[in-house]
């Protein structure tokens, strides 16, 4: 495979497909996203051959250790459903009093509690927990100090809390 044969290449495929496959369902839990990990699993084994040294190690643990540097950044770089901040922040602080939907007794009191909150300290809580920003982070994208940004998500989830009635430790 190292010298570019296409024969080795697809006799190395169908040897290891099953067990490279079956590791990246392992991590990643979906499969397409698993099928994507081992199809490039075997690109980059293709494009490194030439570096593997049978000397550290049997060829299929070389491979099943791309296939876990795969997955976990797949895993990583993965986004599902990208969504704008904005809009995440505006669906999760709608007040909705007729609510219907399966969302628990718990679920629902924060996001009613969420909803009372100013804007601005719901919105980093928000960007926080759903998107982990940092402070830094959203207050580059809000203009603000980040002491501002630090600040308005402490006595937002103190409100929180009060709202919820749970107390500090």
């Amino acid at each position: 495979m190292a010298t570019g044969d296409q024969d080795a290449a697809a006799a190395f495929v169908r040897r290891h497909q099953a067990r490279v496959y079956g590791l990246a369902l392992t991590v990643v839990q979906q499969p397409a996203l698993a099928e994507d990990v081992a199809q490039d699993t075997f690109v980059k084994a293709w494009r490194h051959a030439a570096t593997y040294d049978p000397r550290r190690g049997s060829a299929s643990t070389w491979l099943l250790s791309i296939t876990r540097n795969a997955a976990i950044d797949a895993i990583r770089y993965r986004h599902d459903d990208p969504m704008d901040p904005d809009l995440l922040v505006a669906l999760l602080t709608v007040r909705d009093e007729g609510d219907t939907s399966d969302d628990t007794d718990t679920n629902l009191a924060l996001r009613q509690a969420l909803a009372e909150l100013p804007s601005e300290m719901a919105a980093p809580i928000v960007l926080m927990t759903y998107f982990g920003l940092t402070a830094r982070e959203i207050a580059a994208r809000d203009d603000v100090p980040a002491g501002t940004v630090k600040t308005r998500v402490r006595r937002g989830l103190q409100r929180l809390r009060e709202r919820m009635g749970v107390r500090d430790a």
